[in-house]
């Protein structure tokens, strides 16, 4: 049994790795997704975040114990919630096994808990690159609206070169702060070269990412943000706020970086990428040189190990 916090109609990171992990599982085991477990018989429970499943993983630690739980770690459980939530720290505890989105994730945790911790980078098949237009910089990033994502800062930068008609920016994503979908309308309303699309199916957000020479993360925290894997696995270049998740995935060396909320460096680095050549494709290369990690096959590999590992653990 896998619970996520949010469904298929909420089209987020929960429920993507939910769905891509049972469809994994499939030829292995029977599986089953739901927003809570409610008493059905399994042999191992997978719960996708600390806090919100919280619940389900305290029900089930009582009714079956000694059977295996499997906790994985979203963005806001490492970076917020396992720091002063009882309910969240409780869930770690309880897990018989741990789940990291990447690598930086095991440094959140107590020293005594990351022996049962696991990295398990997720996936996405790779599509062929395609060579963007080379008179525009294009610049996407996908990102519901919302504080954690701070999609503020990506339209200030926008806004910073709304003069400059050599860059062309998107931003996908439902406005789920009303606030932050007011300031999204503004910035299209006075940066001729800035498009909000709003919430788009998986399909065609992955068809933007490919047609971008370059994908920004602003995000304040990330458990493994899929929209990075995404461009690797694209030959989409990425600039991303330097955070432990972004670093995590991306790679301590990597030289897209910029400092969190700071929009004058975004800017600074999206013209830099749109006037030296040289710099927009070391960039890519950086990026494209962590798509192994991000490979399918992979992922399903490392999940059947954990899932091996867990079943085999004594009670």
């Amino acid at each position: 049994m896998i619970v996520s916090p949010a469904l298929a109609s909420a089209n987020n990171g929960n429920w993507h790795t939910a769905a891509r992990w049972s469809r994994m599982l499939r030829k292995h085991c029977r599986t089953a997704i739901a927003t809570q477990w409610q008493g059905e018989p399994c042999d191992l429970l997978i719960a996708l975040h600390a806090r919100r499943s919280a619940a389900s993983i305290e029900a089930f630690a009582r009714a079956r114990p000694g059977k295996p739980l499997v906790v994985v770690l979203t963005g806001t459980d490492l970076y917020r919630d396992i720091r002063g939530d009882a309910a969240a720290q409780r869930s770690l505890q309880l897990a018989s096994q741990l789940v990291v989105l990447q690598d930086q994730g095991v440094q959140e945790l107590a020293p005594a808990l990351r022996a049962k911790c696991h990295v398990i980078y997720q996936s996405a098949p790779r599509l062929r690159p395609i060579s963007p237009p080379q008179r525009v910089l294009r610049v996407v990033q996908v990102a519901h609206l919302r504080d954690e994502k701070d999609p503020a800062t990506y339209l200030r930068a926008a806004h910073r070169l709304r003069q400059r008609g050599d860059l062309r920016f998107e931003l996908i994503g439902d406005a789920l702060d009303a606030d932050l979908g007011a300031a999204a309308r503004q910035t299209q309303a006075s940066c001729p070269y800035f498009h909000w699309l709003g919430g788009l199916p998986r399909s065609a957000t992955r068809q933007h990412i490919r047609r971008a020479h370059v994908l920004v993360s602003t995000s304040r925290m990330e458990g493994g943000a899929h929209v990075i894997l995404e461009a690797a696995q694209s030959g989409t270049a990425v600039l991303a706020s330097r955070i432990p998740g972004n670093v995590g995935m991306l790679g301590r060396d990597h030289m897209g970086y910029f400092d969190l909320g700071d929009d004058a460096q975004l800017a600074a680095a999206l013209a830099h990428a749109r006037d030296e050549a040289p710099y927009l494709a070391r960039l890519r290369a950086q990026t494209l040189a962590r798509a192994p990690l991000f490979e399918p096959a992979e992922e399903q590999r490392s999940l059947l190990q954990l899932i091996r590992t867990a079943l085999e653990e004594p009670p």
